[in-house]
Formats: C-alpha cells, sequence, structure tokens
C-alpha cells in the first residue's frame, strides 16, 4: 500500500512515517520544510532500515502537487501540513485561513483528479473549545475559540461535504488532544522552531538550560492545584492511531470522527514533577497571567476509538516524560540545521 504523508517531516508526521515503513507502507512525504527539518526523515529511515521518498512541495503550489501525483499512484493519504500555533493565528489569521483551507482544498482536489478517495485527516481537540462536560467525547459541540482551531473545524465541515456529495470518499478525522514524548531511540522529537508554543518542549529545553524558566499561564484555574488540566498522550500512540485509521479505511466507513486521547488529565504542575522525577533536574518556574482562550480543563473520551479502531493509548506520563528527556539529552539544540 502506497501512501501520501503531507507534512510527514514534522513532529507527529515524522513517528508516523516510521510506524508506518516499519508496517510495510512505502509512502511518500510532501513538505514544505517551513516547521520542520528534512533531518527527521534522514533518521526515519535509519531507524526503519527502509527508505522512502521525500518531494519539496508546498500544498499551495497546485502544478508541483500535481506531478507528485503524477509521479506515483497513492492508495491513501494521511494529511498533517498545516500551520498549527494558536497564539500566532490570532496574530495572523489571513495567513493561517489561506494555508491551512486553501492548501486542504488543492490536495483535495488533486486526489479528486487522480481517484485516490481514502483520507486520514489530522484535527485536533482544539475545535471543542471550552467544552460543558468531560471528558469529551465525539459529539460534543464544537467551540473553536482562535483561527487555528477554526481552520481545522472548517475543514472537517469541508470534508464531510465531499463525503456526502461522493459516498465514493472514505474519510476519517482524528482529533488529538496533547502529544508529547519522541521515539525512545532518542533520535526523532518535537523540535520546534524559536519559543515552543506547547508546554512539553518548554520544560525539557528549561531543563537543559536553553531556557530560563518554565512560565505556567493561570494558577487560579478550577482545578486541584489550580493550573490548567490536560490530556497528553505519547506521540507513538499517536502514530499508531494512524495506522489503525488506515487500516479501518479499507473497511469503507464512510465519514468518522474520532477522538485520540488518554481519558485522564494531568496539571501542568503534574506535568513538572513528572519530568523532575525521570530527568533529576529542577524546573525553575513562575505562573503568569492566563492567556486569553485557554481553558481550565480537558480530556478526552476516546472509547469510540477503543471500540471501533480497537485503538487505546499505552504509554503513561512517567514514559512520556523520559522519552522527552532521552531526546532533549541526546539533541540539545535539536536537530542540526539543513
Amino acid at each position: 500500500m502506497n501512501v501520501l504523508v503531507t507534512g510527514g517531516a514534522g513532529y507527529i508526521g515524522s513517528h508516523t512515517c516510521l510506524e508506518l515503513l516499519q508496517a510495510g507502507y512505502e509512502i511518500t512525504v510532501v513538505d514544505n520544510l517551513v516547521n520542520s527539518n528534512v533531518e527527521s526523515l534522514r533518521r526515519v529511515q535509519e531507524l526503519a532500515g527502509k527508505s522512502l521518498i521525500f518531494e519539496q512541495v508546498d500544498l499551495l503550489d497546485h502544478s508541483a502537487l500535481e506531478q507528485v501525483f503524477r509521479r506515483q499512484r497513492f492508495d491513501a493519504v494521511i494529511h498533517f501540513a498545516a500551520l498549527k500555533a494558536p497564539a500566532e493565528s490570532v496574530a495572523r489569521p489571513l495567513a493561517y485561513y489561506h494555508n491551512n483551507l486553501t492548501g486542504t482544498l488543492i490536495l483535495l482536489e488533486r486526489m479528486a483528479q487522480f481517484g485516490v478517495k481514502d483520507l486520514v485527516y489530522s484535527s485536533s481537540a482544539a475545535v471543542y473549545g471550552d467544552a460543558e462536560r468531560v471528558p469529551v467525547s465525539e459529539d460534543a459541540p464544537c467551540k473553536p475559540p482562535n483561527p487555528y482551531a477554526r481552520t481545522k473545524w472548517m475543514c472537517e465541515m469541508i470534508l464531510q461535504d465531499v463525503h456526502a456529495a461522493d459516498p465514493q470518499w472514505n474519510i476519517i478525522v482524528l482529533r488529538y488532544f496533547n502529544p508529547v514524548g519522541a521515539h525512545p531511540s532518542g533520535r526523532i522529537g518535537e523540535n520546534p522552531l524559536g519559543i515552543p508554543n506547547n508546554v512539553m518542549p518548554v520544560i525539557s529545553q528549561t531543563a537543559i538550560g536553553r531556557l530560563p524558566e518554565l512560565k505556567i499561564f493561570g494558577n487560579d484555574y478550577p482545578t486541584p492545584d489550580g493550573t490548567g488540566v490536560r490530556d497528553y498522550i505519547h506521540v507513538l500512540d499517536l502514530a499508531q492511531g494512524h495506522l489503525k485509521a488506515l487500516e479501518k479505511l479499507s473497511t469503507r466507513p464512510g465519514f468518522e470522527i474520532y477522538n485520540l486521547g488518554n481519558h485522564r488529565g494531568y496539571s501542568v504542575l503534574e506535568l513538572v514533577a513528572a519530568f523532575e522525577r525521570v530527568s533529576g533536574r529542577k524546573i525553575p518556574y513562575r505562573f503568569v497571567e492566563r492567556r486569553p482562550g485557554d481553558i481550565a480543563i480537558s480530556f478526552a473520551d476516546a472509547a469510540k476509538a477503543n471500540r471501533e479502531l480497537g485503538w487505546r493509548g499505552e504509554r503513561d506520563l512517567e514514559q512520556m516524560c523520559a522519552d522527552v528527556w532521552r531526546w532533549q539529552l541526546n539533541n540539545p539544540e535539536g536537530y542540526p540545521e539543513a
């Protein structure tokens, strides 16, 4: 089976590519390298002992993407490629709407043109916004709080309409909660450009001395210790979720949405404590004002994925932190510049 992976050089994409190669899939990665590094794919091939095809192409480039489809016949697509920083999306909404929506539309046009109608779409639990109850199930109302989340939700609506117009399309939308962790080899992991947006790389970079401290946004939430509670999922468990979704596509499921999460939440302070235990390093932190749009608590009801995909998160918080720390120690400055 030949799979096209858009955004495959990124954090979740690279781990998924490794799992795909190890499972026997043939893959082609399309990535513009704006927020990623081709070194991740070199290491993926090294770890797998197998090769993949890499095409440095932007989804917004109609003709270049068409040539990718002309050169090969694909059985399915996994679509990761997107801009993904919520705070940046508030400052640059047009860039996010243009990149995430237009890029997806162009990809769908090329898929339709070449008769490729099986798709796994990378969405986000951000589409739920401040959910009325937790755990959050797939039928919870969507109230996306920022342009990034709205692009994910709008793409979901587009995909649902595509399937409704042509039931030959089989589309699985994966709404994942908070990906953390790294490959246990320490060879691939999260490599944010500039100051990280997510809490785990800030913690690990603080532990190794790249950052002076962790800023915790708010300590007055209605949670046990006052800090925000989130559902953290190991990136390898998440990657396995994409393989399970590919398997599900072979049953012609139509259009389906699945949460991928661990059905429980950890606070920021619990995350800090776990990282301190596995690293043996003290994480200096201070509390600052809440960020606009942040919510108190969010964790997944992943029963549907457990039941219909045969998937569940296997790795606990200690292993997530240990794998991140191994990655950070082995790559104190992240991937080398290409």
